[in-house]
């Protein structure tokens, strides 16, 4: 991949967790209105275990350095438990596509891909795995699909056969923030379905940095054995927990608004045929736009948008089977919300334009 140009001249961004709001100045003046004279280093951490808990309605939290870390050490408590090395995801989950295969490479742990690539992983799917499977994992939203969600029923169904089956129901809920108003529960109730549940603190809450692992009390005390084993019981945490605190107060309300927002984008683009936005409608806060120009070319027309006007249209190009074509993805959040759909409609336009 082309790296895109320097960060500092970035203004604006359609990614949620682009650079404009992490830039530290800005990260640590909504710390400072959050620090008061008198915290102590471990209270910021110990009030976001505590929130997301409650939030999530398990008993349980713990806070992780990195998400990566996190999944890895509940696979590896569920594969302990049950005695059985083997999971179930997605073909696309991000625990094999992104992460080097952690699993495997510390934890010997063997992942078992289910169902179609290019569509969401259905029941029908997961009956037909004949292995023992010490896990099951959902991402919600399959990202790499563009952010698609199973509807509740079904969602509701595939947990139940899995725990039906002696597998532990895994929710990898990075994204778990801006997927709620597709099914319109509380996130209690969406959790309820899993034994172990990850969120991040930096995607839809736009933090530094970070994660969270809730589940029942010996779940989260027995990774939290393994947090120590991977070097992730790290001192002085609390700015990344301060960054998230923020994230509750001021982004997690506002997800209604993002994803009707994502919605409206992806409508006008699909309307004017420039390029085309899928899913149609989003059903998070997310979606991805696919283009017909090469990779490479987007990529360095992307550059020239970020140099001449400081906008930013994408983190990443992704390459398509067809080379003539290329996809991006747009995650909405606070800084996505000041670009109107004609706005993006046009910039598309020049994109291409210049990608010519």
């Amino acid at each position: 991949m082309i790296a895109l140009m320097d960060d500092s001249k970035i203004r604006r961004t359609l990614a949620s967790h682009g650079p404009v709001r992490r830039r530290p100045r800005a990260v640590l003046e909504r710390m400072l209105a959050l620090a008061g004279e008198d915290l102590s280093p471990a209270e910021p951490v110990a009030a976001l275990e505590a929130r997301i808990a409650s939030l999530l309605g398990k008993p349980a939290a713990l806070f992780f350095p990195s998400g990566t870390m996190a999944q890895q050490a509940a696979l590896r408590v569920h594969a302990d438990r049950s005695g059985r090395r083997t999971f179930a995801a997605h073909p696309h989950t991000h625990l094999d596509n992104w992460e080097d295969k952690g699993y495997a490479a510390v934890h010997g742990l063997r992942f078992r891909p289910v169902g179609d690539r290019n569509e969401l992983m259905t029941l029908a799917d997961l009956e037909a795995v004949g292995e023992p499977l010490a896990a099951v994992v959902w991402e919600l939203p399959q990202r790499d699909l563009g952010g698609l969600l199973p509807s509740w029923d079904e969602l509701v169904a595939q947990t139940g056969l899995a725990r039906s089956r002696g597998a532990a129901a895994h929710l990898d809920g990075a994204r778990l923030w801006e997927s709620q108003p597709f099914y319109g529960k509380d996130f209690g109730e969406i959790a309820g379905l899993f034994d172990s549940v990850y969120v991040s603190l930096y995607k839809g809450l736009q933090g530094v940095r970070g994660a969270v692992l809730a589940g029942d009390e010996a779940l989260v005390s027995e990774v939290a054995v393994w947090r120590r084993r991977l070097g992730g019981a790290i001192a002085d945490a609390w700015p990344l927990a301060l960054a998230a605190l923020d994230g509750l107060d001021s982004v997690l309300p506002r997800m209604p608004e993002f994803h009707a927002h994502a919605r409206s984008l992806a409508a006008a683009i699909n309307q004017d045929g420039v390029a085309y936005a899928h899913p149609d409608p989003p059903q998070a806060g997310m979606f991805h736009v696919h283009l017909p120009a090469p990779k490479a070319a987007v990529e360095r027309a992307a550059e020239e948008l970020i140099a001449e006007k400081g906008v930013q249209l994408f983190l990443r190009a992704r390459s398509a089977p067809d080379p003539r074509r290329c996809s991006f993805e747009v995650s909405v959040g606070e800084t996505t919300m000041d670009f109107t759909p004609p706005e993006v409609v046009a910039l598309l336009h020049e994109l291409l334009d210049r990608a010519r």
